[in-house]
């Protein structure tokens, strides 16, 4: 048996249990309907919540889709680019893509230039940018313009975003300010010169520029800080002024945090500066006001359109991933920190907040737009598949002149020709999980990866697709898919379009495996009912038969006597057994939503599932210890670091408490009896145990077929997360 490693996020809850299958159409595509949610509102109506969930309601009418996107697909112009849509790709990517010149960077880049983004930016990384000499060598040059080039093809024009990384604004001398511009300048002219036609400065986040335009950072007493705009708007506003009169086409964006707020609010920083430690309080995020004045000086100095970011001070992720602050099903604006914004008062009251963070920044970009002449442009989650009329409506209000993205468009690189054709139901979506970026145990692209896109940040590098391209195969086989989650469904797709004749079996009446339980237990903010919608439609298109209501065994596979044999049927929950008098029963993954339970729960296990489910006890006034033999670097590690932040500091700020490398030894009189990693035994309150252990492998159906050709993927082979089961079905897909 070959066996394709693919690891499962959503691990146990049976998805029969709950009834989401109704799914009705909004505007073409597929979303969860509108009656079934008040169905399951209903039955959920007994639990009451913790004051947190009614913080930040959230909307659920904002994704319709009555509009022709007649806005949306017009054109308009940065400086002297010419573009015929507006959708930009925002500059993220390259840094996590690449480790040099590579032919993967120049494919990323020519598919989504293929798939009909016309303006492309790429994230700033040294070896792209000229040397202080001022002079490319052969090959940099060459493959620059190769780069270049190639994205024309397709009809896309380049941009670079030059970051200025580096703090240390306070101690700088003006010798070393101006030096600092001079090679900024540098960089701008030396890409303009081999064919990028915008240039933009990211004055956003923890970047140089963005330091000393902001009051919370910049402490200097001279002619670049202060208390006056001008003055900490000087670093950029002397760039501008210098390149603009050297290049006067090469258009210029300026990227900044259009509003600042505080978050680590626990922690107050000291700022060093040229003289003395200062401590700076938290009064002095930029204001919506300030960012405006800044931006008249851009303007004036030659800036031809402007990127706006809402600005949290401690959190970079959630810069320019704001959405991640409603990640959390019932704790809606949790910070990272422990603590919760109230989006009727944080960021001025300006953000949107009850859209799961989708055009977050649509208002505050709306009042800057109003004092510029020049284009301005938001970011976070700006997704017009996700929500049609809403951005639409956005557009056409004046509120943005475009939409700078960069997740969906990297999930499915074909996004913009699919949205121009209207085939929404066809476009991958993005689930938000961050799994993308890098950081903390992820610092770099081996540990980085789309869990949607299974090639992403993978094609072309050792153990993943050697190409992009998906080769038809040599000889059309007879394909048996058994189960239908989302590595079984990705499987049966990818090798439908090579040309297999591809059947897929589920045991139960609907596909989808566990994403419609996640999909309840999660909240709506990671479209797992999107993702589920999608690959159902791909099965549709690809021509795979699916046989739902049939539970494959040794004797069917025999029956059917299949070339090949893919096998994602689930793996197993281990029985969990406790001694004790009984008084606190154990509740399976499938059973937790609808079980009867007293006040102190266990959750057993610390899997991403297993916090996900604490979550959503604690929403529902549970009091919850987590309880686990794994080890505290095990703990809901199938999320990314940044979901696994905001996981971990809400919860344990509600009260819940992990306890790593524990037993739970009896339970008696709604007592447990635990013996934690410290070496002594404890007493935790407890009225019921929730069964969340890992899960194990369950790939007997394969023993003793006569199927030579057979492969294990999912839970079944390994158990993880949802973006490891779409990878190994894709694996599995091009093998066959």
């Amino acid at each position: 048996m070959k066996e394709i490693s693919r690891r499962n996020f959503i691990k146990g809850a049976a998805a029969s249990a709950l009834s989401v299958a109704a799914l009705g159409k909004v505007g073409g595509f597929a979303t969860p309907a509108a009656a079934e949610e008040a169905k399951l509102a209903e039955q959920y109506a007994p639990f009451d919540k913790i004051p947190a969930a009614y913080l930040n309601p959230q909307r659920t009418d904002y994704r319709t889709h009555d509009k022709e996107l007649t806005t949306l697909f017009s054109p308009f112009k940065i400086g002297n680019v010419e573009l015929n849509h507006r959708m930009v790709k925002s500059a993220a990517g390259s840094a996590t893509y690449l480790p040099g010149m590579t032919d993967e960077l120049l494919t990323y880049y020519f598919n989504l230039a293929k798939g009909g983004v016309e303006l492309i930016f790429v994230e700033s990384v040294a070896f792209l940018e000229v040397p202080e000499s001022g002079e490319y060598d052969e090959e940099t040059r060459a493959y620059l313009e190769k780069l270049v080039n190639g994205c024309a093809e397709y009809g896309a024009k380049l941009g670079y975003q030059i970051s200025g990384f580096g703090m240390g604004e306070n101690e700088m001398t003006i010798e070393d300010i101006h030096a600092k511009q001079a090679r900024m300048i540098q960089v701008a002219k030396g890409l303009y010169e081999v064919g990028f036609q915008v240039i933009e400065y990211n004055c956003a986040g923890f970047n140089m520029p963005a330091h000393f335009l902001s009051r919370f950072h910049n402490t200097r007493v001279d002619e670049y800080g202060g208390k006056s705009v001008e003055n900490r708007a000087r670093f950029v506003t002397e760039i501008l002024t210098q390149l603009k009169a050297d290049c006067p086409d090469l258009a210029v964006q300026i990227l900044i945090d259009c509003i600042e707020e505080n978050d680590n609010i626990a922690n107050n920083p000291t700022i060093m500066t040229l003289d003395t430690d200062v401590t700076t309080p938290h009064t002095k995020p930029l204001t919506i006001e300030e960012g405006i004045a800044a931006a008249k000086l851009f303007e004036a100095a030659g800036a031809d359109s402007m990127h706006l970011r809402i600005g949290p001070l401690g959190h970079h992720v959630a810069q320019f991933a704001s959405d991640l602050y409603f990640i959390l099903n019932g704790v809606e604006g949790a910070t990272g920190f422990g603590t919760q914004y109230d989006f009727t008062q944080a960021f001025q009251g300006a953000a949107i907040g009850d859209t799961s963070g989708c055009g977050i920044a649509l208002d505050i970009a709306a009042r800057y737009k109003k004092e510029l002449s020049i284009p301005v442009g938001a970011v976070t989650y700006m997704d017009p598949a996700h929500a049609p009329d809403f951005f639409e409506q956005a557009l056409e209000d004046g509120k943005v002149d475009f939409l700078l993205m960069n997740r969906p468009l990297t999930v499915d690189m074909d996004y913009v020709n699919k949205l121009r054709e209207g085939r929404l139901d066809e476009i991958a979506p993005c689930t938000r999980c961050l799994h993308c970026h890098s950081g903390s145990n992820e610092m770099n692209a081996m540990f980085c990866y789309c869990r949607v896109n299974a090639l992403t940040q993978r094609v072309m590098r050792e153990g993943g697709p050697a190409t992009y391209e998906l080769p038809k195969a040599d000889t059309v086989k007879k394909v048996m898919v058994i189960g239908g989650g989302p590595a079984g469904m990705e499987a049966a797709r990818i090798a439908a379009m090579r040309g297999h004749d591809v059947t897929l079996y589920e045991k139960k009446g609907m596909l989808g495996g566990l994403l419609d339980f996640a999909s309840y237990v999660k909240g709506p903010h990671e479209n797992l009912a999107d993702l589920k919608n999608y690959l159902i439609r791909q099965l549709e298109i690809t021509g795979v038969t699916v046989k739902t209501g049939v539970e494959v065994d040794q004797a069917l596979i025999e029956a059917e006597a299949p070339d090949a044999v893919i096998l994602a049927a689930g793996g197993l929950r281990p029985e969990l057994e406790v001694k004790g008098d009984g008084s606190a029963p154990i509740i399976g993954m499938d059973d937790f939503l609808f079980a009867e339970m007293g006040e102190n729960v266990i959750v057993y296990g610390s899997n991403a599932q297993a916090f996900d489910a604490a979550l959503w006890l604690t929403v529902h006034k549970k009091k919850v210890s987590i309880v686990t033999p794994n080890t505290a670097d095990e703990l809901d590690i199938q999320q990314s670091q940044h979901a696994k932040r905001m996981m971990t500091t809400a919860l344990y700020a509600l009260g819940v408490h992990s306890w790593p490398e524990a037993a739970i030894k009896e339970v008696k009189d709604g007592k447990a009896i635990v013996s934690i990693e410290a070496g002594v035994d404890m007493e935790i309150p407890c009225d019921a145990i929730v069964n969340a252990g890992d899960m194990l492998p369950n790939t007997a159906l394969l023993d003793g077929i006569s199927v030579a050709e057979t492969y294990a993927i999912g839970d079944c082979a390994n158990p993880f997360n949802i973006a490891l089961a779409i990878r190994g079905g894709n694996d599995a897909g091009r093998a066959v």
